[in-house]
């Protein structure tokens, strides 16, 4: 009651805790809505059928793009962590603070987050695609994203190193440890959960992503066999569905199983970050 009287007094204090409530609350109702209409329109189109190990015409199974999805998104976060985790060390504890350099990169990383994803998708299709005689293929879309992800991954875990405290830097010194020993055993564990938050983004929107992978991995119903093979995902067969208007039940079914892919991938995530930071 004491804040609310606080805000009383002051009008425009008040004027923006109430934008502030309705702003949330769309946002909040706007969410509920669509996932009780995704759930509300797919789940009665959840079929057997639709969980087939091969496509074909009339199951028009999601199986396929599900094992695929799940094998571009490991192929890209075995790329894109260790790139983006390496280069955010080199920011924050090796190159000059200051430095112009260090501007450089940061605002190359941070144009690069801002990039539409179908520019992306126009630049794995010409260099990737065409220019290395790739085709559409499963490397193709997972290099690609990598380029996609990495300003997201080194940004994320450059604020999480950034909020290490230097006191702990400062201790690891003082009993000796070296500059390489500091990172690996204070610096990088401490900074794991901030780590994870952008490797999460990440995952979700590689899992997410239609207009890059379309140009790139291509969309071929099968499980993709090697690296060469073009392979959809399960969100690039949700809008091959939708763009031929012949199975929009089997795509409403399809959207309801990527609601539960990211959700799940999400909440797995943040139960390890949760794990990890009591360690």
């Amino acid at each position: 009651m004491s804040k609310l009287k606080t805000y009383l007094k002051h009008s425009f204090s008040l004027i923006s805790l109430i934008l502030i409530c309705l702003c949330s609350l769309i946002t909040v109702l706007s969410i509920i809505f669509i996932i009780i209409y995704i759930v509300a329109m797919g789940v009665p189109n959840l079929t057997p059928e639709l969980f087939n190990l091969h496509y074909n015409s009339e199951n028009v199974s999601m199986l396929p793009s599900i094992i695929n999805t799940v094998y571009i998104t490991f192929l890209t976060l075995l790329i894109a962590v260790p790139i983006g985790i390496f280069s955010a060390v080199y920011l924050v504890e090796y190159a000059k603070k200051g430095s112009k350099l260090v501007k450089v990169i940061r605002i190359t990383t941070e144009t690069l987050a801002g990039i539409p994803s179908i520019v992306f998708g126009l630049f794995g299709f010409l260099s990737f695609v065409i220019a290395l005689g790739w085709g559409y293929s499963m490397i193709a879309g997972v290099l690609t994203l990598v380029l996609m992800v990495l300003p997201t991954i080194i940004r994320t875990t450059e604020e999480a190193l950034l909020a290490v405290p230097d006191t702990y830097r400062e201790g690891s010194f003082g009993l000796g440890a070296g500059k390489l020993r500091t990172i690996f055993k204070i610096v990088l564990p401490a900074a794991v959960p901030g780590i994870l938050s952008g490797v999460i983004l990440a995952i979700g929107r590689i899992v997410g992503e239609t207009a890059a992978l379309i140009y790139t991995s291509g969309t071929v119903a099968d499980t993709a066999s090697s690296l060469m093979d073009s392979a959809r995902t399960l969100s690039v067969h949700l809008y091959c569905l939708l763009s031929e208007g012949l199975f929009t039940n089997q795509a409403y079914a399809t959207a309801v199983v990527l609601l539960i892919l990211v959700v799940g991938i999400n909440a797995l995530s943040n139960f390890v970050a949760k794990k990890l930071a009591k360690i």
